[in-house]
């Protein structure tokens, strides 16, 4: 096993304010890890600094081998696959499905005079497969529900076959139906020994596929808990990471939630 996160002491801090602090947190390239906490505890700002898209104001970050502050970022970005809301805004209406996901390969959102070998396009139509996705092919981008949207980001970040893969609230703000086919799709993907090391964001325990291995409860930037999945996300650790009374259960790899 390699690790493809290593944080020692890590602190992030912005205007005065300590983002993240003296975060400790090994991830090994066979983990799948959540990162589960309240509005504000530094859960995407973690991620960022595992995506290489921004340093510790002190500690040391180490992602896939490499230092942070000591190692050109946009080579080392190649190597992460990142799915994030934020990415929606960036795609053309107008682009077909193939393409939005095709140009990850040049780490850009819309089509423009690049040019790709059929091994490009024959990748991108598996992975669109893969994603339920291939009868959406030669769609317009802004024709898609926000299931059909979700599931084109997830596609874009698998891509390039990136050794890790970073998802930041994969499914917010989907419907049950869509929330619970991607959820059941990520499980599989996550489940597969061939997937890379993989890191989720979620407010909601709901949200968390099967096949997820270990999670990392935050609060006001610090670690309350982390370790593998079945012990850490309990009544007890859930109850204190949110100040409030939480009852979790588990049925078959699914978690619930419940205030007491």
């Amino acid at each position: 096993m390699a690790q493809t996160i290593d944080l020692k002491n890590v602190t992030v801090t912005r205007d005065g304010v300590d983002i993240l602090k003296s975060i400790d947190w090994q991830v090994e390239d066979n983990q799948r890890w959540v990162i589960v906490g309240p509005n504000g505890a530094g859960k995407t700002t973690l991620l960022k600094v595992a995506a290489a898209q921004i340093q510790p104001s002190t500690g040391t970050a180490r992602v896939l081998g490499e230092t942070l502050g000591s190692v050109n970022v946009f080579d080392l970005r190649t190597r992460v696959g990142f799915a994030s809301s934020a990415l929606v805004s960036h795609i053309p209406n107008s682009e077909t499905v193939l393409n939005a996901v095709m140009t990850a390969s040049y780490a850009i959102t819309g089509r423009w005079n690049e040019s790709y070998e059929d091994i490009d396009e024959k990748r991108a139509r598996r992975v669109l497969n893969e994603w339920n996705l291939n009868e959406h092919a030669d769609r317009a981008f802004g024709t898609l529900s926000d299931g059909e949207r979700k599931r084109v980001q997830l596609a874009r970040s698998v891509m390039t076959d990136p050794e890790l893969l970073l998802l930041d609230e994969p499914v917010a703000s989907l419907d049950l139906g869509a929330r619970e086919q991607t959820v059941q799709l990520l499980g599989a993907y996550a489940s597969s020994p061939v997937a890379p090391s993989m890191i989720m964001v979620t407010h909601h325990l709901e949200e968390i596929p099967t096949g997820f291995t270990h999670a990392l409860l935050l609060n006001a930037g610090e670690v309350v808990a982390q370790g593998p999945i079945a012990s850490i996300i309990t009544s007890d650790l859930l109850s204190e990471t949110f100040g409030f009374g939480l009852n979790v259960s588990n049925d078959r790899g699914r978690f619930q939630v419940q205030a007491k």
